[in-house]
């Protein structure tokens, strides 16, 4: 690997010290320990970098392990004055000061250095395939600051202003958001010119495939659409943030309430779907949560400008810094780790992604789903022109919809009828390519070609067609193969539809009508940040309530649980109280000036 490794030899052997003449401006470093031996040997050879490897995970602007210590991600040469060193090592004369003057004099020297720990590597295992591949670990020395905050600024920048967001008065939150509407409308115009160049580039690029560039496209008709959506929201944030959920007399004079809290910091990952971004902002702000913002490449100036009148929106109240668009080159598995800053993780894009980021999430909660294998079920009551209708549109809406039909279930009784010829008749008509599933094979002398896997998601104009002999059948099929994200029946009969609306398992379960339902927005939430098909917190659909979570608000008179004791003078009441709103106080945000 051309990697030749300093190996710490306690200080046992080191030449004669050249006394302070690295002070005097000459080129060279007197060898004290390790890491001016390592330094002075990295320059000497014009190394491209040198690892020092420490146990710690690199250096902190504090001592670590001290309240509040920081660790350090990129560090400059004049940043030195901001760090406060601890003790030396424990293993030697150095300790961190020791290895950041050698730091400092290798990166002058031409030398790039990394600092990280060398016992409990982070991320693989393997700290030094890791630094040499360019992953972010332990502390990168840098002789070049970029011009914006680091992401880890911008999490504490967003944490602080959402704590304000969330302080203030419903009015003024729903005020945000309608501004925001109005905006999306108003500069319509610089909008669609920013996205234009996102398309004429995407296109250029040939990378993205049809489906891909329909969901990065916008047009007048989306952002009316968006800005309607908005106002949804608005009227929904009015009781969302601090809603009391039930009220207990614990005993005489202590009660005890439920209420409803931001969750706190969100990191909201999404590809070529630049109209994602005022939508989730949209949601943030109701439910008083600060948001990070980590959008695709391909839509790069799009979102720059959507972000930039999210901001305009917020500054109305002074928490600008409430919503934060993260524009550096950031591996999404290094925003993954930041799980003493985000609270939660929202995917929203390929399933490809959504699963890289459960695996990467060690410690941060994602809510989401990984694939949207959504069925249609034709039972053999089923109507003919409703079938029609809700298949052409399950299909053909919108293919790259998570919420689009990818397996069309027909009952036995069904096939070699008018009704299943019209079927076919119709998907060919829409171009949609038929892959046959295996029983639906076996039942035909010329078949389409044979699915290869009854668990895919095309995402485009495909589907498959498989032959059931039952309703339960089908359910059985839905449980095997399905992702839990939305299925539909389509019969006449009410016993078979209940019963199927009741025993499947899915975030979603339609009966007669489109699979296209499962949306924030057909649902009358306003929008959503997402489909979630987890069983805990939030499932389907997930929109302002999704963005909650709750608190317990005690009020006592010098109670103690002493006081209802067997000695003590008090006894539990446990009486429910009827649920009464507080009058929301109007709290003024502070200036940024």
């Amino acid at each position: 690997m051309n990697i030749v490794p300093i190996i710490n030899t306690n200080d046992a052997v080191v030449p004669p010290p050249e006394p302070n003449s690295d002070l005097q401006g000459v080129n060279v470093i007197s060898i004290k320990d390790n890491d001016s031996l390592a330094a002075r040997l990295a320059v000497e050879m014009k190394a491209d970098l040198l690892i020092a490897l420490s146990d710690v995970e690199g250096l902190y602007d504090s001592p670590p392990g001290t309240d509040d210590a920081k660790l350090i991600d990129i560090f400059y040469p004049g940043d030195q004055l901001s760090i406060t060193y601890g003790t030396k090592s424990r293993v030697g004369i150095g300790g961190m000061e020791a290895k950041v003057k050698a730091a400092l004099w290798a990166l002058q020297g031409g030398t790039s250095v990394v600092i990280a720990n060398g016992t409990h590597p982070k991320v693989t295992g393997h700290v030094i395939t890791d630094i040499v591949e360019g992953k972010k670990v332990g502390t990168f020395f840098s002789e070049v600051k970029p011009a914006g905050p680091t992401v880890e600024q911008q999490t504490e920048m967003a944490r602080n202003s959402g704590r304000t967001l969330a302080a203030l008065h419903p009015d003024q939150r729903g005020e945000i958001i309608c501004h925001l509407a109005d905006l999306l409308v108003e500069k319509k115009e610089e909008i669609l010119a920013a996205n234009k160049m996102d398309m004429d580039l995407a296109v250029s690029a040939g990378q993205l495939s049809s489906a891909l560039l329909n969901r990065l496209s916008l047009s007048p008709a989306k952002l009316n659409s968006l800005a309607i959506g908005l106002r949804q929201i608005a009227v929904a944030s009015q009781d969302s943030v601090g809603r009391v959920l039930r009220r207990t007399r614990v005993a005489h004079n202590l009660e005890l309430e439920q209420i409803t809290v931001p969750i706190g910091v969100l990191l909201v990952i999404f590809e070529a779907r630049p109209d994602c971004l005022p939508q989730v902002s949209a949601l943030a702000i109701a439910s008083g949560n600060a948001l990070l913002a980590k959008g695709g490449k391909e839509a790069a100036n799009t979102n720059r400008i959507l972000h930039e009148l999210t901001q305009e929106a917020l500054d109305i109240h002074w928490v600008k810094e409430a919503v934060q668009l993260v524009s550096t080159r950031e591996e999404v598995e290094d925003l993954c780790r930041l799980d003493e800053m985000i609270d939660l993780i929202i995917p929203r894009g390929s399933s490809q992604l959504v699963r890289n980021i459960q695996s990467a999430a060690k410690g941060i909660p994602v809510l989401g789903h990984s694939e949207g294998i959504c069925h249609v079920y034709i039972d053999s009551e089923a109507a003919i022109d409703k079938v029609i209708k809700i298949v052409r549109d399950s299909k053909c809406d919108y293919p790259a919809a998570c919420n689009a039909m990818e397996t069309l279930l027909v009952h036995r009784d069904i096939l070699r009828t008018p009704l299943f010829d019209q079927i076919i008749d119709m998907l060919r008509t829409e171009q949609v390519k038929i892959h046959a599933g295996p029983r639906f094979a076996s039942y035909l002398t010329f078949s389409p070609s044979e699915v290869k896997s009854l668990r895919t998601e095309y995402g485009d104009l495909e589907c498959c067609i498989e032959v059931v002999d039952t309703m339960q059948e089908a359910i059985d099929h839905i449980h095997r193969y399905g992702s839990s994200h939305t299925d539909v029946i389509v019969t006449e009969n009410e016993d078979t539809a209940e019963r199927f609306l009741q025993q499947l398992d899915s975030a979603c379960v339609f009966w007669n009508a489109s699979s296209r339902f499962a949306d924030g927005y057909r649902f009358g939430l306003g929008a959503e940040v997402g489909i979630s098909t987890a069983r805990i917190h939030a499932r389907g659909p997930v929109g302002l309530e999704g963005l909650l979570t709750t608190k317990w608000v005690l009020r006592g008179d010098g109670h103690t649980a002493a006081d209802f004791s067997e000695q003590g003078t008090m006894k539990y009441l446990h009486e429910n109280l009827p649920v009464t709103q507080p009058q929301p106080r109007q709290i003024a945000a502070q200036s940024e000036d």
